[in-house]
């Protein structure tokens, strides 16, 4: 009997320790917040154009756990994106969320009204595949925002 107790106890730390794995591989929103501070700070000190080759590597300091940058204009064109290279130059203001909740223009209007804040919205885990709750902090420079998101 010790023997069966001694097997599930160990089966459950196993367990707890997974599930702290992949919750500490969940970036949090003062993480994603200053990615996107560190993210405006590059900009403003290196360009448009060096900052989103920084945030386009997928192994820069702009890709950490589950968060990366991504960067849209005014119009919803995709300008980087540290998760999905194959979206950079494409429009997306139409982009609809599993609700049909418009996500990109959601982006430009919290960044156009008041220069930053989160939208939430719900979108398949890239990891799980499972359409979870996700929260992504954007902020507004020049003509362009910048944005880091989170799963909730």
């Amino acid at each position: 009997m010790k023997t069966v107790f001694k097997q599930i106890a160990v089966g459950m730390t196993a367990l707890t320790l997974a599930f702290g794995a992949v919750a500490s591989d969940k970036g949090t929103a003062e993480e994603a917040m200053a990615m996107v501070k560190k993210g405006v700070a590059l900009i403003k000190s290196s360009g448009q154009e060096k900052a989103f080759a920084e945030f386009n590597n997928p192994k820069g300091a702009f890709v950490q756990k589950d968060l990366y940058v991504m960067c849209y204009d005014m119009l919803g064109n995709n300008k980087c994106h540290g998760s999905n290279a194959k979206l950079i130059g494409k429009n997306l203001l139409e982009i609809k969320d599993a609700d049909g909740k418009f996500i990109v223009k959601s982006f430009v209007e919290t960044a156009q009204k008041s220069g930053k804040g989160w939208v939430d919205y719900k979108w398949p885990n890239a990891i799980t595949k499972v359409v979870e709750p996700k929260s992504t902090y954007v902020e507004k420079i020049d003509d362009v925002l910048i944005g880091v998101g989170i799963y909730k």
